[in-house]
């Protein structure tokens, strides 16, 4: 179960470094808001779901589930309204220029 954990724990921080990245690196808010939204919420379900792991009490297991639906269903939709906003206030997406 350690190892689960470990692993657990290790993937989840590496997309959450991944998405950190990509909302530093990346050239424009599109496609921050993708890092962030898609790298970030799958860090933060690994994450949660080692803790599920590490302490197995019904009271936390609920916690765990309930802070996984609130965050699964809440930063894609958050990230679409936010780039529905700017698409229609005239931001412009980023072009490579060659």
């Amino acid at each position: 179960m350690e190892w689960l954990i470990g692993v657990l724990l290790c993937l989840g921080g590496l997309f959450v470094l991944v998405a950190s990245l990509g909302v530093l690196r990346l050239p424009d808010l599109f496609t921050r808001m993708h890092a962030a939204t898609k790298a970030g919420t799958v860090g933060l379900g690994l994450l949660l779901l080692a803790v599920a792991f590490a302490i197995p009490d019904i009271t936390v297991i609920s916690r765990v589930i309930g802070t996984m639906l609130f965050i699964f269903l809440t930063a894609p939709v958050a990230a679409h309204l936010l780039g529905k906003a700017m698409k229609q206030s005239g931001y412009k997406m980023w072009q490579k220029k060659e």
